[in-house]
C-alpha cells in the first residue's frame, strides 16, 4: 500500500467519524443544555478531518506539522464534549462509548505522526 492511500485511508475515517457523530446529535432531544453542547461537538469533530484533508495539502513540513498538530487537538476536544453529552444524556452511553474509542483512536493516530515528524528532525 502507498503512502497515499494510507492518507485516503485516514482521510475517509475521518470524514466517517464526522458523519456519524452529525446523524448521532441529530437524534439527541435539544434543549438549553444539549444545544451548546452538540454545536461544540459537531464543530471539534467535524475539525478533525477537515484539518486531517489541510494538512495534505500543506505547503511545508511545518505547515504540515501544525494541520496534525490541531487534528490532534481537537480530538481531545472532541473527546470532552462526548464525555459532557454522555453526562447530560445518560441514554446516549453506547453510541458515546463507541465515539470515545473511535476519537481516542484518531488521538493516538494523530500524536504518532507528530512524533514521527519530531523524529525527522533528529
Amino acid at each position: 500500500m502507498s503512502g497515499n492511500e494510507k492518507q485516503y485511508d485516514l482521510e475517509e475515517r475521518t470524514l466517517k467519524f464526522s458523519e456519524n457523530v452529525i446523524i448521532f446529535v441529530s437524534r439527541i432531544k435539544k434543549d438549553v443544555i444539549t444545544t451548546p453542547l452538540i454545536s461544540q461537538l459537531v464543530r471539534s469533530a467535524t475539525s478533525i478531518g477537515a484539518n486531517y484533508c489541510e494538512a495534505n495539502g500543506a505547503s511545508s513540513k511545518k505547515d504540515f506539522k501544525n494541520k496534525i498538530y490541531i487534528c490532534k487537538k481537537e480530538a481531545k476536544e472532541t473527546k470532552y464534549w462526548l464525555q459532557l453529552i454522555l453526562k447530560a444524556v445518560p441514554e446516549t452511553i453506547e453510541d458515546c462509548k463507541t465515539y470515545l474509542k473511535e476519537v481516542h483512536e484518531l488521538t493516538l493516530i494523530f500524536s504518532k505522526i507528530v512524533q514521527s515528524i519530531e523524529k525527522q528532525k533528529n
